[in-house]
């Protein structure tokens, strides 16, 4: 039995070990090794040696696979990730937009505790006072450190309204609160009037159908319109990106609107081809450091291409194709395979978008970001 263990482990390192030079070689833009492939398989046969011949304890060949599989991929950049069956099941339910949800937003570095970078106005974790900047150390009494970035979103999430228990660090104190977890949006938009515009489209997340219903349900009364328009993209921070080229389309008609460099430099051209029926209409964006994704490519799309007006705080550059590959046992990988360039061939990814006019991170309500816009309009 202790020999089946060990060979296990032997095959569990050279299976992680394939994989890396795999990833380095088909997938992952602009990595490289300093070390050559034979120095990287010593290195890891001195470290196999010594858990195997000094470690308290017998190994877990399974758990040393899910270690070595979530460490490999999760040390990648913030996206990538490795995922548990029940992940990939709540992965996979993203689009549908049916899961239950507490309203934050979470940023995190590997090694790092998550933190709140956005907080959904109305939703449970406004009401029990959870604030941009706070650290979510535990979720349920399971620390949030060794969680991938995606591990720790999809965490929040739940087919049921169950409570969850969040330990948020904040300054020098610590404390814990169980938040309610709901349905956060009955469609994928919102939109409301305000004098002097022509109105306020709030995007909630960018899965079909959202264009298509904003198409047939907002479309007709704008047309004949000629005040400025707000798109709301705060906290936007889910979606796919032909949802977000559709997006685009009602605002820009172009074969080019950017593309993703993948591996050996080969571009994947995104387009917006159709008549655009808002081309015309001004146009002023509300973005913050949550909006994130396809709704980060719209914001900077349309200020490049449409010399939009960008409103609020800077964005944190978050914008990359994702591909998600299965495991044989019901797991998979969540890889980034494609980084977002603008036609200027600027790349997005970790520059982000710059507002040209700025709200402070610590303001981020509706009132500031409708004073402002107000302010321009009238000037202008």
């Amino acid at each position: 039995m202790v020999i089946k263990k060990e060979r296990l482990l032997i095959v569990v390192t050279l299976i992680a070990i394939s994989l890396f030079f795999l990833f380095q070689r088909r997938f992952l833009p602009g990595v490289s090794s300093r070390l050559s492939p034979y120095k990287s398989f010593e290195l890891v046969g001195n470290v196999v040696g010594l858990v195997k011949n000094a470690y308290i304890e017998e190994v877990s060949p399974e758990k040393t696979m899910k270690g070595a599989l979530k460490g490999l991929t999760d040390s990648l950049d913030i996206l990538s990730s490795y995922l548990d069956r029940e992940n990939v099941a709540k992965y996979s339910q993203l689009k549908n937009a049916n899961l239950n949800d507490i309203g934050i937003v979470l940023s995190k570095r590997y090694g790092g505790f998550p933190v709140v970078m956005g907080v959904i106005e109305n939703s449970p974790a406004e009401e029990k006072g959870i604030k941009i900047g706070d650290t979510i150390s535990a979720l349920d009494d399971k620390s949030t450190l060794l969680m991938s970035l995606v591990g720790a979103k999809l965490y929040l999430k739940d087919k049921e309204k169950k409570p969850l228990k969040l330990k948020v660090l904040r300054g020098n104190k610590t404390q814990e609160v169980s938040v309610e977890r709901k349905l956060l949006f009955e469609k994928p938009y919102s939109f409301s009037k305000v004098e002097g515009t022509s109105g306020i489209i709030k995007i909630h997340h960018l899965y079909p159908p959202c264009v298509g219903m904003i198409k047939k349900e907002i479309l007709p009364s704008l047309k004949s319109s000629r005040k400025a328009l707000i798109l709301d993209l705060r906290n936007c921070h889910e979606g796919d990106m032909d949802e977000a080229s559709k997006l685009t389309n009602l605002f820009l008609k172009a074969n080019k609107i950017g593309y993703f460099e993948k591996k050996g430099s080969i571009q994947e051209i995104l387009s917006s081809p159709e008549d655009a029926p808002l081309e015309k209409l001004p146009l002023s964006i509300w973005i913050n450091q949550a909006t994130i994704g396809p709704a980060e490519a719209v914001a900077a799309v349309l200020q490049e291409m449409r010399q939009a007006k960008i409103i609020g705080a800077p964005t944190f550059g978050l914008t990359a194709k994702q591909e998600l590959f299965s495991l044989e046992d019901g797991s998979a990988l969540l890889l980034t395979t494609g980084i977002f360039h603008l036609n200027s061939g600027k790349k997005l990814w970790e520059k982000g978008v710059e507002p040209e006019v700025e709200i402070e991170v610590k303001d981020q309500s509706f009132k500031a970001y409708l004073g402002k816009t107000l302010d321009i309009l009238h000037h202008m």
